[in-house]
């Protein structure tokens, strides 16, 4: 195997791993990054490809109504009364 594509394999392995510890340990901070990433693409005036970039690139919303337990919004068990 060529050693480009050793250094290749390698580089997406490790790129993989760094987003997978991204996610688990500073999800405040990537979400804040995919917004900071996202935001300039989405306004008005750019091309319909770089808005559905931005779509993809940015977080799932958190608004009312929305809990895919992105926080704790009560929406759990009950905890049993003694």
């Amino acid at each position: 195997m060529p050693l480009w594509l050793q250094y290749a394999v390698i580089g997406v392995v490790v790129a993989l791993a760094l987003w997978i510890f991204a996610k688990k340990q500073l999800p405040g901070s990537l979400r804040r990054a995919r917004l900071a990433l996202a935001a300039p693409l989405v306004r008005d005036g750019r091309p319909a490809w770089m808005r559905s970039l931005a779509r993809r690139i940015a977080p799932p919303g958190s608004g009312p109504g929305v809990s895919a337990c992105g926080g704790c919004d009560n929406c759990g068990p009950e905890p049993k009364q003694r």
